[in-house]
């Protein structure tokens, strides 16, 4: 699949979503290293295209980090400032760290990066990653190379807006995907 709005853009790695595992809740966790700033921001963005879509009622975002460093505290502030300056509330997250037992508890896994993915698939029950997709999978903008959502941490407010734009963009892809899935809200 390429993207049509970037001539002579190369195919992604999109695939599809899994179905759904029961008649409840579509459930997906956005996965990065700490939970305090590319995961909160994918679960806030995540949730609100969800909730524009009419979707809130059949699916639910939740994220966490694949290491336990921050557990109980909440984002990273240059993550919640650039959130709010673009109308997003950060107010509620507390970081969590990922177990093994949320492969069977959701239905959709998405890492952040690569290493966040080696991670994931390292903790998966039986070794089942069938549910593990990167968060870029769904971005239309990815390419072969490029399927990292880069970590901000070390670097300036910059780094947090960057995460933001693709996060919006890849969410409201991920979202069309959802609403072809599981039917428009």
């Amino acid at each position: 699949m390429t993207d049509p709005d970037r001539p002579g853009a190369t195919p992604t790695h999109r695939t599809p979503l899994p179905p759904p595992r029961t008649g409840g809740r579509y459930r997906i966790a956005v996965v990065c290293l700490g939970n305090i700033c590319r995961s909160p921001i994918g679960q806030v963005v995540l949730t609100e295209h969800v909730d524009r879509a009419g979707l809130s009622d059949r699916v639910e975002v939740v994220s966490a980090g694949t290491g336990g460093w921050h557990v109980g505290h909440p984002m990273d502030r240059r993550a919640a400032t650039v959130l709010t300056a673009h109308g997003y509330d950060a107010s509620q997250h507390r970081a969590t760290q990922f177990e093994a037992t949320w492969f069977d508890e959701h239905d959709l896994v998405l890492a952040m990066d690569g290493s966040n993915h080696a991670d994931l698939t390292d903790v998966a029950p039986g070794g089942d990653v069938s549910r593990l997709r990167m968060f870029r999978d769904f971005d239309p903008r990815a390419d072969d190379g490029d399927r990292d959502v880069p970590d901000p941490y070390f670097g300036d407010e910059d780094g947090f807006g960057s995460v933001l734009a693709t996060v919006e963009r890849t969410a409201a892809a991920l979202v069309a995907a959802l609403e072809a899935e599981l039917g428009r809200g």
